[in-house]
């Protein structure tokens, strides 16, 4: 060992002179330099090892080197697996480490053309061992995985032992209801503070030092790649057993949309898993695996999750850039408020610089989910301004418009918060006392209103339009004052908008009701009895008519609200009760005419009342 070590000693000293001297002469002068500084370096020495330079020096690499290649050849051409005995692969590892040593200890000398040979053999055993060591990896990956019950079947099967097909709740805001699907989806999960361990501890200790062999050699890349591409199978197979498809932007949209409600829901529930169990754990794989090495192991991390991830948001995307129909507004808020809910995860799983882009555009996604839910609102306005006043509503009942509108704010306003976020991160600017969400409610509200008054011109009767206005504009404000829109819109709006409905109550009385009124009142300035009798008479007839025919047209009219129905009845009998009982009183103390009422006289004061009950009888379907 000594001996060895002297002649490596000497041949360096020889390789130093002979770099540095750029002559013969400054090549002994160097020589001599040495002989001065260590009696080991004697020009005799240092002579003899120049006379032979490929000598004792490189015979001893050469031997190293030929001791070497037979315990690699041997490794490289085992049939066994070299990791299912610890010995074997101790020794297989061991020679590695001898032959890395060989090479970083002769690698200074390289130019010298013995040595330079013998190096180039060295380089070509190295990569011998690294194409065997990489298949060791590959294979101890897969062999791990399965004594450990995770191969694609075993992980995520057992993930998905945990889910079920069961029919979910009925959602109030949803307007529409698919057939069942039978597909595997998660039960659902309240807790995702857990780690999966993905491979054996001592499977992934020998993956480390594995992988320290192919980094140290200069071999990083193929390590990282056969990791990335046996975990990245393993991943895709968990998001396919978690009921992911891999679907383009193209196949989404032409989804039908109740197809696509279930492929929400199922995306929903995977994406949680995904990036809360799965990306996590592999996360404290990788860094396990490829310890010491934390650029080869965000690299790997990247490499393996990428593709998961870019399925994941291309669907994200492809919802944020479909179709804006309203009844769409639901299932993008639930996808909105997943990523949100998500961006946690995404800021610390994909923390490092390789996976920033997958950061970025997942940031970038979510906002423009953002964006489409405020197109969607967009679109609803269109929608109620496109609306046509075509047909009238019979008995002036509730507009389907009306209806639609407003349940359709109060589902929305389930997720107010959400909103309230939506609506912040647009351009608007809120007004001093109201949010941009209220801002746009109100706007909603306008536009409803404003077509519920071009569709009360449809009615020839103008009490009729009373009617419809009344009907609505009640409706309006019951559904506003029942949730969470009255929050957003404020005690002024409900009770500005009561008043408008109390208007159009005391317009539909004073535009049918109050000329009936005016028939009961009586002219003192009649001539005599029989002049005044004649005037009461014919005014008594008058009214006998016109009374009926209200009360039969009124009667097919529909006031919805039980409440407002008998607000309007006791409004009517109050006005009409006394004037009429006043009236008749005075027109049978009339002498002789007064004789005779009973015969001008159709109706009793009960009869009056009994009748006015009968009014607003018409059909009150579709209400809710």
């Amino acid at each position: 060992m000594a001996e060895n070590g002297e002649e490596k000693l000497l041949a360096v000293a020889r390789h130093i002179a002979k770099t540095l001297g750029h002559n013969e002469s400054m090549a002994d002068d160097i020589l001599q330099i040495f002989s001065n500084f260590d009696g080991r370096f004697s020009r005799e020495k240092l002579a003899e090892g120049q006379a032979g330079e490929d000598g004792s020096g490189v015979a001893t690499l050469e031997r190293a080197l030929n001791s070497l290649d037979g315990q690699i050849s041997r490794f490289v051409a085992a049939d066994q697996p070299i990791w299912a005995d610890p010995a074997d692969s101790a020794a297989f590892l061991d020679t590695i480490d001898e032959l890395v040593a060989i090479i970083r200890e002769w690698s200074p000398m390289a130019s010298e053309k013995p040595i330079g040979i013998c190096l180039t053999r060295a380089d070509d055993m190295m990569q011998q061992a690294m194409f065997r060591i990489e298949e060791e990896f590959r294979s101890l990956m897969e062999r791990g995985a399965e004594s450990f019950g995770l191969n694609p079947q075993g992980d995520a099967g057992a993930m998905n032992h945990r889910f079920d097909s069961e029919e979910e709740e009925d959602d109030d805001r949803d307007f529409n209801n698919g057939d069942d699907i039978q597909i595997p989806v998660a039960q659902p999960l309240t807790d995702y503070d857990l780690i999966i361990d993905a491979l054996p501890s001592a499977t992934i200790n020998d993956l480390h030092e594995m992988a320290k062999r192919m980094l140290g050699a200069g071999f990083g890349k193929a390590c990282s790649h056969v990791y990335s591409s046996c975990r990245r199978e393993f991943l895709e197979e968990s998001m396919s057993r978690l009921g992911l498809q891999k679907l383009s932007i193209e196949e989404v949209h032409k989804m039908p949309w109740q197809e696509l409600e279930d492929e929400i829901d199922r995306w929903i529930k995977a994406a949680n898993v995904v990036l809360r169990i799965l990306f996590p754990s592999e996360r404290r794989l990788c860094d396990r695996v490829f310890f010491g090495f934390s650029s080869a192991a965000d690299l790997s991390f990247m490499e393996v999750c990428r593709g998961s991830t870019i399925q994941l948001l291309n669907f994200a995307d492809a919802i944020a850039i479909g179709s804006r129909s309203p009844e769409r507004l639901f299932k993008v808020l639930d996808v909105f408020e997943t990523m949100r809910d998500l961006m946690p995860e995404f800021e610390s799983v994909f923390s490092d610089q390789f996976c920033s882009v997958l950061r970025n555009e997942a940031v970038t996604i979510w906002k423009r989910l953002g964006e489409a839910i405020r197109g969607i609102f967009m679109e609803l306005e269109n929608l109620i301004r496109r609306d046509p006043a075509k047909a009238a509503v019979p008995g002036g009942g509730l507009h389907p418009i009306t209806r639609y509108v407003m349940n359709y704010l109060r589902a929305a306003c389930r997720s107010r918060q959400t909103l309230e976020q939506v609506f912040e991160e647009s351009n608007g600017v809120p007004s001093k006392d109201s949010t941009l969400l209220t801002v746009q409610m109100s706007w909603i509200m306008e536009l409803l209103e404003s077509n519920l008054e071009v569709k009360s011109k449809v009615y020839k009767d103008p009490a009729l339009c009373y009617v419809f206005l009344m009907n609505n504009g009640r409706y309006i404000v019951q559904k506003v004052k029942d949730g969470d829109l009255g929050l957003l819109l404020g005690d002024d709006w409900i009770r500005k908008h009561n008043v408008k409905v109390k208007q159009y109550h005391m317009n539909y009385q004073r535009s049918s009701w109050n000329k009936m009124l005016g028939l009961l009142k009586v002219d003192n300035t009649a001539a005599g009895m029989n002049g005044l009798g004649k005037t009461m008479k014919e005014k008594l007839k008058q009214f006998n008519i016109q009374f009926d025919e209200i009360c039969k047209v009124h009667s097919t009219w529909v006031v919805f609200d039980e409440q407002l129905k008998e607000e309007l009845k006791i409004s009517l009998a109050r006005l009409l009760v006394p004037a009429y009982g006043s009236f008749i009183g005075r027109f049978q103390n009339l002498g002789d005419i007064g004789k005779n009422a009973d015969k001008y006289i159709k109706y009793g004061v009960e009869d009056i009342e009994a009748r006015i009950n009968e009014l607003f009888k018409g059909t009150t379907t579709g209400r809710k």
